[in-house]
Parts: C-alpha cells; sequence; structure tokens
C-alpha cells in the first residue's frame, strides 16, 4: 500500500499564507459595509419597540373609552333611580319615608357627580395618551423612512459583493482543509486576537508585516529556509519570507480571476 506524501512545511507556509490572502479579502469586502448591517439592527430594534409602546397606548385608550362607557352608563341608571324615587316622594305617608327617599336621591346625585369626574379624568388622560401617540408615531415614521434608506444602502452593497464573498468563503473552506487542525486552529486563535485580522504576514524591511520591530538576520534565515513554522515574537503572527508572499499572491490573483 502507497504511503500518503507527508506535507512540508513550506507547503504548509504557503497554504496558510494562501488562507491569510482569501480571509484578508473576505475582511475587506465585511468592512465595505462597515457598521451597516448594526445600524440596521439598531433601527429595527427601535422601531419595535415604538409598535410595542403605540400598542399598549392604544389598549390604554379603549380601556379608558370602556371605562368612560361604563360610568354613563351608570349615570343612566342613577338618573332612572332619581325619578323613580321623584315620583315615590309625591306619595310617601309620612316624613320618615320623605327622608329615606331624599338619602336615596342625594347618594344617587353625588354617584353622578362622581361618575361625570372620572370621565373628564379618562378624557384627559386619553387626550394625554394620544399627544404621546401622535409624537411616537411621528418618531416611528422617522425611523421606518431611515430604516428604509439604510437597508437600500445595504442591498446594494451585498448585491455588488455577494458574488465575490460566496466565491471567497467557498475558497477559504477548500484551503482551510489544506491545513492540519492544530495549525488551523492557532491560525484562527492569532487572527480574533490581533489588529486587522492579519495572522500571517510576510517580512518587510526587516520586519515583520506592520511591526515596526526588527527580525534579527539569523531568525530572517530561518524563516527564509521554510523547515519550521515561526512566530513573531512581538505580535505573535506566522512570518513567512516576501518571495514565499509574492509568489503566493500573484497565485491568488490569478486564482480568483
Amino acid at each position: 500500500m502507497a504511503k500518503s506524501k507527508e506535507i512540508t512545511v513550506e507547503e504548509k507556509l504557503r497554504a496558510l499564507y494562501d488562507l491569510q490572502l482569501i480571509d484578508s479579502k473576505i475582511d475587506e469586502i465585511r468592512s465595505v459595509r462597515g457598521e451597516l448591517p448594526l445600524e440596521v439592527r439598531d433601527l429595527e430594534d427601535d422601531i419595535a419597540g415604538f409598535e410595542t409602546r403605540l400598542s399598549n397606548l392604544n389598549t390604554d385608550i379603549e380601556n379608558f373609552e370602556i371605562d368612560i362607557s361604563n360610568k354613563k352608563i351608570a349615570i343612566e341608571e342613577s338618573n332612572a333611580l332619581m325619578s323613580k324615587y321623584t315620583e315615590q316622594q309625591k306619595n310617601v305617608r309620612n316624613n320618615r319615608e320623605f327622608d329615606s327617599i331624599a338619602k336615596e336621591i342625594e347618594f344617587q346625585t353625588l354617584e353622578i357627580q362622581l361618575c361625570e369626574k372620572r370621565i373628564n379624568e379618562y378624557s384627559a388622560k386619553i387626550e394625554h395618551k394620544k399627544e404621546i401617540i401622535a409624537k411616537t408615531s411621528e418618531k416611528l415614521a422617522e425611523r421606518n423612512t431611515h430604516l428604509g434608506h439604510k437597508k437600500a444602502e445595504l442591498d446594494t452593497i451585498i448585491a455588488e459583493t455577494n458574488k465575490d464573498e460566496k466565491l471567497l468563503l467557498a475558497k477559504s473552506e477548500e484551503f482551510s482543509k489544506l491545513i492540519d487542525e492544530r495549525l488551523l486552529n492557532a491560525y484562527n486563535r492569532i487572527r480574533s486576537n490581533v489588529r486587522n485580522g492579519l495572522a500571517v504576514v510576510s517580512i518587510e524591511r526587516g520586519a515583520s508585516g506592520g511591526s515596526f520591530f526588527t527580525i534579527p538576520p539569523q531568525r530572517q534565515v530561518e524563516i527564509l529556509a521554510r523547515k519550521k513554522v515561526i512566530t513573531d515574537e512581538h505580535s505573535g503572527r506566522i512570518l513567512v519570507d516576501a518571495i514565499l508572499a509574492e509568489e503566493e499572491k500573484a497565485k491568488i490573483e490569478a486564482l480568483l480571476k
């Protein structure tokens, strides 16, 4: 049975740098979108909040209107009782009966006054709720307009970049499979911890890409030899030599075309 070919360190470094180039292009596409997806989500949350508030305000108004209706019914009932008591007063036989009916009429009069007071209170609350609804509806309309613009802007960007992003994501997955799990985990960990997501960088002017710290000449020779995976002691990034970097850049550019 034929032995599977062992991947050399140089091949691992090339695969890592290829993956970095592809992932960096994905980062560039997503950076074009900027904060738009977050802004859209925030606006959607605001709109949901305003809609919930409007729903609650309208429910409050409906409840107050029911209360007013009930108080009006109570007033009608009290008026009916007062009419009945007034008729009864005409046929009383003594002062005790007259006073008793008079007290009932007085009680119903107070009930009517209390109901009218409550109706005025509920009406004032309804007017106040309507003012809040008007202001909230205005804010909701503004948010909806703003959301429409932001969504249109985001949709345009996505439409322009979606095809490229899908291709790059497929290539990223493809190249990830060429790297052993331990090294891939290290790459992803470094990427999440460093600026601009650069986990693999080439040597530029004697220093690692994006760093001002010079790499000792002996270390540069080791990197150029491509015999082991070497990281920058200051940033933790994986280092490759400039020649390998240029070769892989040309390869990836040709592949993506």
